[in-house]
């Protein structure tokens, strides 16, 4: 009998993986003029791997040094984080057409279609 991880793959945890990180990166975005907020990211290969032996992406999360530090001590840089959530939004609605495409070849097969 096949498991969800089976049927599935990579595809469910990184689905959750990504939306994590898109909360991160609007986090982020949010607090770009928050002096003193430091700008964290997922590191999703490490978070993914993380997943897949069934532990929290936790260990996955790393703050950005910035490219041009700020007086303030925000290291916030709206164009890198603006850029990450754009490709981040574009992989999460990439491994959700691969479940739905997925869960509906699946349910075709359930009702003998």
């Amino acid at each position: 009998m096949p498991t969800l991880d089976t049927v599935f793959g990579v595809h469910a945890n990184a689905l959750k993986l990504r939306e994590q990180r898109m909360a991160v990166l609007a986090s982020n975005i949010a607090n770009a003029s928050t002096p003193g907020y430091k700008a964290r990211d997922i590191d999703f290969s490490s978070a993914l791997k993380l997943a897949e032996n069934g532990q929290s992406a936790d260990g996955a999360m790393r703050y950005r040094t910035p490219l041009q530090p700020t007086l303030d001590g925000n290291t916030v840089e709206l164009a890198i984080e603006q850029t990450a959530f754009a490709e981040n939004a574009l992989a999460y609605r990439s491994s959700l057409s691969f479940l739905q495409g997925r869960i509906s070849t699946l349910s075709r097969a359930l009702k003998g279609e």
